[in-house]
């Protein structure tokens, strides 16, 4: 199965801080899986190393007070079409992220507190049919064969 997989979590320095989140159990996921690299906030224009963003009353905002809700869109929409193009059917994304986040995400408040909430990316998807699960979950693809 195609699977879109946040950059990230495949070892890319996409992060906000330059960093990675580099997944322990990559390459057996790749065994089973072709895996789609995208990063949403990159490919709506942001740098990397970035201002960290959350979502507060809807909208996402960068710690500096930046409203960057039409760049994590432009990102979403992007990263959607390239699920399309793929014919991905699911993507694993990293959770808690403004944009990637699934079920809870940081509150807007820049001090590690969560909310209830989707990420812009991880909203568009789903909303588009594609099934997302967060790292947490990636045993679920793990048991499940291309």
């Amino acid at each position: 199965m195609n699977v879109l997989v946040s950059a990230c979590l495949m070892g890319f320095r996409c992060r906000y801080d330059g960093g990675t989140q580099r997944l322990a159990c990559l390459d057996a996921l790749r065994e089973r899986h072709v895996l789609i690299p995208v990063c949403p906030e990159v490919m709506g224009g942001l740098p990397t190393p970035r201002e960290p963003s959350e979502i507060r009353d809807g909208r996402v905002m960068s710690r500096d007070g930046r409203d960057v809700t039409l760049v994590f869109l432009r990102g979403a929409q992007e990263a959607a079409r390239l699920a399309q193009a793929c014919g991905c059917e699911c993507a694993l994304l990293k959770e808690r992220s403004p944009s990637c986040g699934l079920g809870k995400v940081y509150d807007g408040t820049f001090t590690g507190t969560l909310t209830e909430g989707d990420g812009v990316c991880a909203r568009l998807l789903t909303d588009r049919g594609v099934r997302v699960i967060g790292e947490s979950g990636v045993e679920e693809l793990l048991k499940t064969e291309s």
